[in-house]
């Protein structure tokens, strides 16, 4: 746009932090005009300025306050690197599909309202990519007229990168049949490599060199469900401020006596 073309160098380096990973902006996908954009909410770029990220980036304006961050953020969008959008309905059939965006005529920042992107940001990355790709793709096309000594290179290094893929099964292979064998001479059995499959690092993989294949203990969850099994009804109905009510196996002592009427003869005193 002819607007960002005129803009200042500082506006540039915000728009371009903002655009960036680092500003940390979370990015929503929107449809205007059957074309998608990203769009964002005016809070979080707000955040973004006042970030530790935003302080280390060279020659910037320094931010310190959330007033002065507005002010700024209101120059950005006065050069259309972003413009204000009213959110609507999603486009499609279910709520993930991106909502529909029409821009507002009157154009101003605000925390809560939102902004789409009408720029791109660096392009250089991209660019980058894109030669890669295409020196790749001519490389492996003009793989006959590559030097002996290259393609000889080639050669050693596929040979190389398949005896690893095979030596890597015939570990695994090897592990399970002497696993197998010592669960039967002597249980519980014992794993070579046991954390040849774990989620660590390639050092990591083959430390130990070998393991018993003892059950794993028990976690302390567990054992804490037990301990409030132990406790008496008293004791968690205490422990839990309230009242309870105990249960008292029936035996005869515990039950009332009945009370019945007696007649008992009284001597007669003046007899």
């Amino acid at each position: 746009m002819e607007q960002q073309a005129k803009a200042p160098p500082e506006i540039k380096k915000i728009a371009q932090f903002l655009r960036g990973s680092n500003a940390g902006i979370k990015i929503r996908v929107g449809a205007l005009n059957g074309k998608r954009l990203d769009y964002f909410k005016g809070k979080s770029a707000i955040k973004a300025l006042l970030s530790p990220a935003f302080a280390k980036v060279k020659g910037a304006q320094k931010i310190t306050s959330e007033a002065e961050a507005q002010t700024i953020l209101q120059a950005v969008n006065a050069f259309a690197f972003f413009l204000r959008v009213q959110r609507g309905a999603p486009t499609g059939s279910t709520s993930s599909s991106p909502k529909a965006l029409q821009i507002i005529p009157e154009q101003m920042f605000s925390p809560d309202e939102y902004y789409a992107w009408f720029y791109e940001g660096s392009q250089w990355t991209t660019y980058a990519g894109g030669i890669l790709m295409v020196a790749l793709m001519l490389g492996g096309v003009m793989f006959p007229l590559w030097p002996p000594i290259m393609r000889l290179g080639v050669w050693y290094l596929s040979i190389g990168m398949l005896g690893l893929i095979g030596l890597f099964f015939a570990i695994a292979i090897v592990r399970l049949i002497f696993y197998v064998i010592t669960l039967v001479v002597a249980s519980p059995g014992i794993w070579i490599f046991p954390q040849l499959f774990a989620d660590v690092g390639f050092v990591e993989s083959f430390i130990p060199l070998w393991e018993w294949d003892l059950p794993k203990k028990k976690t302390k969850k567990k054992k804490a469900d037990k301990k409030e099994k132990g406790k008496s009804s008293a004791e968690k109905h205490k422990n839990n401020g309230g009242a309870f009510i105990e249960e008292i196996p029936e035996s005869e002592d515990s039950r009332p006596q009945s009370r019945s009427a007696r007649i008992e003869e009284v001597e007669d005193e003046d007899a």
